[in-house]
């Protein structure tokens, strides 16, 4: 296998891999926020801004695995 089959290759697994880890935690938040909301229902607005957030920030690991898995199979 050259190198340049190698890092797409490894591109793939990467961004694959990559995606796990946010997906699970976005989908543990939303579950729990859904939770919260049902408990205190007068509290939606504070627990929706907290997910958004949450949910932003495990979406940049994402990204930031995509961005390097392009440089990998561009390279």
């Amino acid at each position: 296998m050259d190198p340049q089959t190698a890092a797409r290759l490894a591109a793939g697994i990467g961004i694959g891999l990559a995606t796990i880890g946010p997906g699970i935690g976005i989908g543990y938040l939303t579950g729990r926020t859904t939770d919260a909301i049902a408990r205190q229902p007068e509290a939606v607005g504070d627990i929706r801004t907290t997910m958004i957030i949450g949910v932003a920030l495990a979406e940049a690991l994402t990204l930031y695995a995509f961005v390097i898995a392009i440089l990998l199979a561009v390279s």
